[in-house]
C-alpha cells in the first residue's frame, strides 16, 4: 500500500531537497506538488482533492499556521524551523553554526574589521548570534538589518541599498569581512560595494550562506558561501515521514538540527582580502597545496622568507602556526566531504591532504572535539 504525501513549498526547497526524496518512491511514497506560495483557497483545494496521508512542507510567515489550520492532525514535517509545533516534526539546519562557520573562515583570514547583514528572520538572528558568539572578545561585529527580500522570489530578488545601508557600509573601517545570512543578501552586498566603490575582496570580502550554486556562481564576483548539507536534510524529511506514516516512535519535543558544512571560497571572499602582502601570498600558497604534503620549511624556501617572520605573521594575524592553518583549512575540506558525499574517511583523508586516517582523526578531533567518524554520525542532531 502506497502513502499519498503532499508537498507544499517553494521552488527553491523543492529543488533542494528533490534528490534525496525519490528514494521514498521506491518505499511506497507517492508524492503530490504545489506552491506554497499558492492563495489560502488554491491549497485548500488542493488538500481537498488530493486527500494526502501526510504533508510536507517549509516554513513561512503566516503560511505554515494557514497549512496546519487546513489539515489538522495530518502526518506532518516541517522543514526549515527549529520551533516544535505540537504533533508536528521540525527540521533545520543548526544557524547559529552557520554563522560560526562564516566567523571561522574569516579569522583564518586574519581581518580585524568584522560585520553582518541581516534580514530580521529568527534564522537570520541566529546566524549572526553564532557568527558573533565566535567572535567574542576579538572583535566587535557591526550588524545591518536590510528589508525587502521576498521568499516567493528567492533566486530573484533585487532591492537597491537605501541610504541607511549606504551610509552604514561606507562607515565600516575597511578592510572588513561580511557575513551575509543568505546568498542572494551576500549578492545584494556584492553590487551594493560595486555601486558604491568598494573593491570585492580587496576592501570588502564577503560570505553568504546556503551555497545555492545558481545564486553564487551568478554573482559578481562568484559568492563564497557557508555550505547547507541540503542532502541529509532532505534524508531526515524523508525517514520522518515515513516513519509518522509508519505510526513508529518519533521525537515531537525537540527539532532535528543538521550541522552545516565548511565555507566554500570564491571570489568574493579568497585570500586577496587579507592586508598583509606576505600573508596573503603565504594563504595562497597554502590553498594550492592543500591536498599536497608540505611543510612549512619548503613554504618559507618558495616564498624566500625567514620562517621566524612566517610564524610571527600568523601568530599575529591569524592567532595560530602556519601548519596549524593548513590543519583548519584542511579540517575544513573535510567537514564538507563528510556531509555532502558518502566517500569512506580514507578517501576523504587523500582528498584533504592528510593522506593517512588515523592522522586526519587526529587532527579533526582536534579541531571538532571528535572524530570524523563520529561528527558524520551526529551530522542530522
Amino acid at each position: 500500500m502506497s502513502h499519498r504525501v503532499a508537498i507544499v513549498m517553494s521552488e527553491v526547497f523543492l529543488r533542494r531537497l528533490t534528490p534525496s526524496l525519490i528514494p521514498f518512491v521506491g518505499r511506497a511514497m507517492d508524492y503530490r506538488v504545489v506552491s506554497i506560495h499558492r492563495s489560502h483557497d488554491e491549497l485548500r483545494e488542493f488538500l481537498e482533492e488530493s486527500k494526502p496521508d501526510g504533508l510536507i512542507t517549509e516554513w513561512l510567515a503566516g503560511k505554515t499556521d494557514e497549512l496546519r489550520e487546513l489539515c489538522p492532525g495530518l502526518p506532518t514535517v516541517i522543514v526549515d524551523t527549529d520551533f516544535c509545533y505540537p504533533g508536528v516534526v521540525s527540521v533545520d539546519v543548526d544557524d547559529w553554526a552557520v554563522g560560526r562557520e562564516a566567523a571561522l573562515a574569516f579569522r583564518q583570514s586574519g581581518l580585524k574589521s568584522l560585520a553582518c547583514v541581516g534580514n530580521g528572520q529568527p534564522y537570520s538572528d541566529q546566524r549572526i548570534e553564532g557568527f558573533s558568539q565566535a567572535v567574542q572578545g576579538e572583535v566587535e561585529v557591526s550588524v545591518h538589518t536590510v528589508s525587502g527580500f521576498d521568499n516567493a522570489r528567492y533566486s530573484e530578488s533585487f532591492v537597491e541599498p537605501d541610504a541607511s545601508f549606504r551610509d552604514w557600509l561606507n562607515g565600516l573601517p575597511k578592510p572588513v569581512g561580511i557575513f551575509a545570512v543568505h546568498d542572494p543578501l551576500g549578492r545584494f552586498l556584492c553590487g551594493a560595494c560595486r555601486d558604491l566603490g568598494h573593491r570585492v575582496p580587496e576592501e570588502v570580502a564577503v560570505i553568504g550562506a546556503n551555497n545555492d550554486e545558481l545564486v553564487c556562481n551568478l554573482t559578481y564576483p562568484m559568492l563564497s558561501s557557508v555550505t547547507i548539507p541540503w542532502n541529509v536534510i532532505g534524508e531526515v524529511v524523508g525517514e520522518s515521514m515515513q516513519r509518522l506514516l509508519n505510526r513508529e516512535g518519533v521525537n515531537f519535543e525537540a527539532a532535528r538540527l543538521v550541522s552545516p558544512g565548511g565555507v566554500v571560497l570564491r571570489h568574493s571572499a579568497n585570500h586577496l582580502a587579507i592586508e598583509d602582502p606576505l600573508l596573503r601570498r603565504a594563504m595562497s600558497w597554502l590553498s594550492s597545496r592543500l591536498v599536497e604534503n608540505v611543510s612549512v620549511g619548503q613554504m618559507c624556501r618558495e616564498l624566500r622568507v625567514a620562517r621566524r617572520t612566517l610564524e610571527r605573521k600568523f601568530q599575529e594575524h591569524c592567532h595560530c602556526t602556519p601548519w596549524e592553518m593548513l590543519c583548519r583549512m584542511r579540517v575544513n575540506r573535510a567537514k564538507s566531504l563528510l556531509l555532502e558525499s558518502n566517500h569512506p574517511v580514507s578517501m576523504i583523508s587523500e582528498l584533504c591532504g592528510f593522506h593517512d586516517p588515523e592522522r586526519m582523526a587526529v587532527v579533526f578531533k582536534r579541531e571538532t572535539g571528535m572524530p570524523p567518524t563520529r561528527w558524520r554520525k551526529r551530522r542530522s542532531g
